[in-house]
């Protein structure tokens, strides 16, 4: 399967997750979920950036942020003992999923903005 095929995929299941995620804390209550225009310009961004921009260095990076938001989810969460008094099997599936292809997402959109940069690199002629 080829790169941006997988990232593309990771993006969008990320994606996916965090707005499952964001569902569920708003059903819960929790604290700053209720700030709803917000995150749905995040959504909208991180959408766009996957789906127009997927083999551009801009979306490459609104990628990498994503994937970090998603990835960085679990860890704000069991900081602040969410998890643990969630209740609920699928919030904290959620937790795990999201943070998994969250990074997934992260490693493969550094490794293409790593490339495209790279191969842009001007060569020194041969002397």
């Amino acid at each position: 399967m080829k790169q941006n095929v997988m990232l593309t995929v990771a993006s969008l299941l990320s994606l996916l997750l965090t707005i499952i995620h964001l569902t569920q804390d708003v059903m819960l209550k929790a604290e700053g979920a209720v700030k709803f225009p917000i995150p749905v310009v995040v959504f909208a961004v991180w959408l766009y950036g996957t789906l127009m921009l997927s083999d551009r260095v801009w979306g490459y990076i609104i990628m990498f942020f994503g994937g970090l938001i998603g990835a960085a989810m679990i860890i704000v969460h069991s900081k602040a003992g969410v998890v643990s008094n969630s209740g609920g099997f699928f919030f904290v599936w959620t937790m795990f999923a999201l943070s998994t292809t969250g990074w997934f997402t992260a490693i493969l959109s550094a490794r293409g903005i790593w490339t495209t940069l790279r191969s842009r690199r001007p060569t020194l002629p041969a002397q």
